[in-house]
């Protein structure tokens, strides 16, 4: 017979009362359902844990021996069921993030800003990472939630939805396309341009809409590749040098404007790319994680 919570506590209350009618008070059960408790865990445990003195129960020296042992059970069964709680109510616990740069720098702080608000107990852990380490980082148990562009492929993951991400060119200052509304890929395609590294998403999408320009209109032009960084920020500083344009998320047009730069709606193609939450699609979110989710998509 497996011994229960429910017969530990009442065979500690009545050791400290020495009393069934006492502990029954406290308990705010019945004389009998503690008799029944208690005698079900002396035979679970082979033996008596209390003799009568008069008309006081009296611990019997296993029962004094397992007293301690049974209070530390409790205190650990307490302690533990506590913590949960208050993880549950989001008094306790911790979120943990991983998010490409682009939304960790420009849109991300709001929105931790709100949680935090609602939230102040939970501890926040983030990693800005390249789009390809966020997918990662989700599918290893490192980041509990990713946010980033919908990956080319889930495999095991989720992907919510909680935006629209079109592409905008980005232009020195003092840029001969200035004064446009909008440009075209083609139009870049006459520029020096500013790349992100081989190998990224952004890489390949920019790679994708020049040669569907091209195509579209049976154009020679070709992109006169410049260099090639591997963070948005980096090419952002070296648009402002004059050095090129580029072409970026627009998710950077804030950051970008920061730094001096011209945006431009791009066109011809328009690329547009989801951007949301990424998380696994085994298992429940927890308490904090949830709620996160639930501000990041306007809930």
């Amino acid at each position: 017979m497996s011994t229960t919570i429910k017969q530990l506590r009442a065979f500690v209350t009545v050791a400290r009362t020495r009393s069934l009618a006492e502990a029954s008070a406290q308990l705010h059960i019945s004389q009998p359902a503690i008799s029944i408790a208690i005698r079900s865990l002396e035979e679970s445990l082979g033996g008596d844990l209390f003799s009568r003195d008069g008309r006081q129960l009296v611990l019997t020296p296993e029962g004094t021996q397992f007293v301690e042992r049974a209070q530390q059970l409790l205190h650990n069964w307490d302690s533990t069921l506590d913590a949960v709680q208050q993880r549950f109510q989001l008094q306790q616990g911790q979120l943990s993030i991983a998010a490409i740069p682009a939304f960790a720098l420009n849109q991300l702080p709001t929105l931790l800003e709100k949680f935090h608000r609602r939230h102040p107990d939970i501890n926040i852990v983030l990693e800005d990472i390249v789009m390809e380490r966020v997918v990662s980082a989700v599918q290893d148990g490192r980041a509990e939630l990713g946010i980033s562009f919908r990956p080319d492929e889930l495999g095991n993951l989720d992907f919510t939805p909680i935006a629209d991400d079109r592409f905008i060119a980005v232009l020195p200052p003092a840029h001969r396309y200035g004064k446009k509304k909008s440009l075209r890929w083609q139009d870049l395609a006459r520029e020096s341009f500013i790349a992100m590294n081989r190998g990224s998403a952004v890489r390949r999408w920019t790679d994708g809409a020049f040669a569907q320009a091209a195509s579209e209109v049976h154009s020679p032009h070709k992109p006169r590749l410049l260099c090639e960084a591997s963070q948005l920020s980096t090419i952002g500083r070296l648009v402002q040098s004059g050095l090129g344009v580029s072409a970026v998320p627009s998710l950077c047009e804030e950051q970008m404007r920061s730094y001096g730069l011209l945006c431009k709606r791009l066109t011809t193609p328009e690329v547009v790319h989801q951007v949301g939450i990424l998380t696994r699609s085994s298992g429940g979110l927890s308490s904090a994680a949830s709620a996160f989710k639930a501000i990041a998509a306007g809930h």
